[in-house]
């Protein structure tokens, strides 16, 4: 497979990932707001906080209210991990690739990219945005099942794999590190008495309420949500979860040597530590974070070294 071809099908199904899990995240935080006392902390502030992009926002919304940061997440195209934006660089990525992937995939993100173009032109009020966030969230989710259903275990399917892992890997992390600094309490004292609902919400942005129900049987607390969440390897969307499908995808490609190393590298910071106690202490939970999703860069890095473009190159058209 061309390195170009290759590049583009795993950057295609990175920016579709990201526009599911960014819907998924402004769906779940919209209705925990509405069960909130309006004297928590807890707001929309947090969403950007999340995507790294404080200063973008910064520099182009006066205030980091619910309407600015709706705009800036949905449809903002100076932002781009916007939904709009990634559903655009998705659309493309594919449309370079058609030859290689099948029509009904192509069709069903061209129309979802259509759809949303057409919503966001026309403005999402608030009674329109559960409607638009879960159009969104069924389209991936369909797109997702087509790959699933009709595409051949071939090179396509597993740069499609890499991408979708490495970025659902980094949004778990995200959620993780903004909201555990949020809920975790700094002393007893500080316990909030809304932090059971708050924990819900941080396994529902990872569609991880029901699978955590059952797979850990104990009523939601901090430190089993984080150990479910970076080191569970049943739960598609858990870290350690995604490191080995990720690493289930290299196996199946040439000179995955450098990449697979990388991963190792992650799943054992992922093992060495013990979650339950980092939950005590969140500065030590943040700087945890950080060096996983450093482990996240130089993964990346590894790929588009042996399969891609420089990193360099790769890094001016992400």
């Amino acid at each position: 497979m061309l390195s170009r071809v290759a590049e583009n099908i795993y950057w295609m199904a990175r920016y579709l990932e990201r526009a599911e899990d960014t819907a998924r995240l402004l769906s779940v935080t919209s209705h925990l707001l509405l069960d909130l006392p309006r004297s928590t902390k807890l707001g929309w502030a947090e969403i950007i906080a999340i995507t790294g992009n404080d200063a973008l926002f910064d520099e182009l919304y006066p205030t980091r209210d619910e309407a600015s940061v709706l705009t800036f997440m949905c449809g903002d195209r100076r932002y781009s991990g916007s939904i709009l934006s990634s559903l655009a660089a998705a659309r493309e990525n594919l449309r370079t690739t058609r030859d290689v992937i099948p029509r009904e995939i192509w069709e069903e993100v061209n129309q979802l990219y259509l759809s949303v173009k057409e919503q966001v032109g026309s403005g999402i009020t608030p009674r329109r945005r559960d409607a638009f966030l879960g159009r969104v969230i069924r389209s991936c989710q369909t797109v997702n099942g087509l790959i699933e259903g009709i595409l051949s275990y071939t090179q396509v399917r597993s740069f499609l794999m890499l991408g979708r892992q490495l970025e659902r890997a980094d949004m778990t992390t995200r959620i993780i590190d903004v909201r555990s600094a949020n809920l975790l309490p700094r002393s007893d004292e500080d316990l909030k008495p809304f932090e059971t609902l708050q924990w819900m919400s941080v396994l529902k942005s990872l569609t991880g309420y029901q699978m955590y129900r059952q797979h850990v049987r104990l009523r939601i607390r901090g430190p089993d949500v984080l150990s479910f969440l970076l080191q569970d390897r049943l739960f598609p969307r858990s870290v350690a979860c995604c490191m080995e499908r990720l690493a289930n995808a290299l196996q199946t490609l040439p000179r995955h040597e450098l990449a697979l190393q990388e991963v190792e590298t992650c799943r054992q910071n992922l093992s060495k530590p013990d979650v339950a106690l980092l939950a005590a202490e969140p500065d030590e939970l943040h700087a945890f974070v950080d060096e996983i999703q450093i482990d996240f860069d130089e993964l990346h890095a590894a790929i588009s070294q042996t399969y891609f473009a420089s990193p360099e190159q790769l890094q001016g058209s992400s």
